[in-house]
């Protein structure tokens, strides 16, 4: 009777690491709303970061922290700090950042706006148009104004969706496995 034996190669772990994580980003989708749906969307958030792929000149230097910022309303209370603290992206450790002036996103290099600041979405897209920031939001609208990602709520799960004219346009690079989790890729029509 002949063995059969499978060799992986060095970067099959990390292949399969990869896959488990999506998996499990998919399968924890599920949100019962209230805290538990902003948990779920914490999780999303730090694995984003993990899937988008900066220009170099993004950081000054290698130990540049990776910046998590929420303008506005904080919809997270104390779970994002929580899914972040002690993790690193690509090495960068993640450190959140919470403000209302616009003026200080430009140090962020994810931004997430709440629904509650959907008035804002205007100006503050606006504000990062032509930067390395990759936009998070969950409001109607937000993809078309130039967002890059926005959450919905699909059957009682948290889903997303992508606009990647907008995150090429500010020259970021997103992972084929993040595309393929996505609800829909370009959903509707960005403006410029």
């Amino acid at each position: 009777m002949a063995v059969l034996r499978r060799t992986l190669t060095p970067l099959a772990p990390l292949g399969l690491a990869a896959a488990l994580l999506l998996a499990v980003l998919a399968g924890s989708a599920s949100a019962q709303g209230g805290a538990g749906e902003y948990e779920v969307k914490a999780a999303f958030l730090y694995n984003f970061a993990k899937f988008v792929e900066w220009p170099g000149s993004t950081f000054e230097s290698p130990t540049d922290p990776l910046v998590l910022c929420v303008f506005g309303d904080d919809p997270f209370g104390e779970s994002l700090d929580a899914v972040v603290q002690g993790e690193t992206v690509g090495g960068r450790r993640l450190v959140v950042h919470r403000t209302r002036e616009t003026a200080q996103l430009r140090g962020c290099h994810v931004v997430f706006l709440s629904q509650r600041t959907r008035e804002r979405y205007p100006q503050v897209l606006d504000s990062l148009r032509g930067t390395s920031v990759l936009t998070v939001g969950e409001g109607e609208g937000f993809l078309t104004q130039g967002g890059m990602i926005r959450f919905v709520l699909d059957q009682n799960r948290v889903r997303f969706e992508i606009n990647l004219d907008a995150a090429e346009r500010n020259r970021l690079k997103l992972s084929s496995q993040l595309l393929r989790l996505a609800r829909a890729v370009n959903p509707q029509s960005p403006r410029p």
